[in-house]
């Protein structure tokens, strides 16, 4: 089932849902189309939505996610950061070490794999020669985390204008 990328009135993604539901918000008149599949239509006549705003603003409450291993490996796409292998070896590596300073917080933990993190050892990246395909940061909410799944799986590219956090 086609998923649809759900914005506040604020552009700030809110929730993924069903192209069902989407379509229904839109027909209601409590959202409005940004983003269109033009090769899917349904009933010949409205252009299957992928991104879809709200017309008017909802608050949500402000949730800190959680720095946990499961949520690193989540936000990296369950790949190193150094060579980019994707498999079950991968470990959690400390941008700046521990042994020098360095904390567990969102900007200075990365994920990588044992052969990466085993030869960074406790150097900086740049000390061992071994740049950061992408530079860690704290997400803003766990919508962010779902959609940038989808797009860097190829799926929803369009995707990207609207959350922030993702580098493609």
């Amino acid at each position: 089932m086609a998923q649809v990328l759900v914005l506040n009135a604020s552009y700030e993604p809110l929730n993924i849902t069903t192209w069902r539901r989407a379509t229904v918000l839109m027909l209601k008149g409590k959202a409005e189309s940004l983003e269109e599949d033009s090769s899917r239509k349904i009933r010949n006549e409205i252009k299957l939505p992928t991104v879809i705003r709200l017309r008017h603003f909802i608050r949500i409450p402000y949730r800190e996610i959680a720095l946990t291993r499961k949520n690193i490996l989540q936000r990296d796409n369950n790949s190193c950061q150094y060579c980019g292998y994707k498999g079950d070896k991968l470990s959690i590596d400390h941008v700046l070490p521990r042994s020098r300073g360095g904390s567990d917080t969102w900007e200075n933990v990365t994920t990588a794999c044992l052969p990466c993190n085993v030869f960074k050892g406790s150097r900086t990246p740049a000390e061992a020669n071994m740049p950061l395909r992408k530079k860690p940061h704290r997400p803003l909410n766990t919508i962010s985390f779902e959609a940038n799944k989808q797009i860097d799986s190829g799926k929803h590219r369009e995707w990207g204008k609207y959350v922030i956090g993702w580098n493609g």
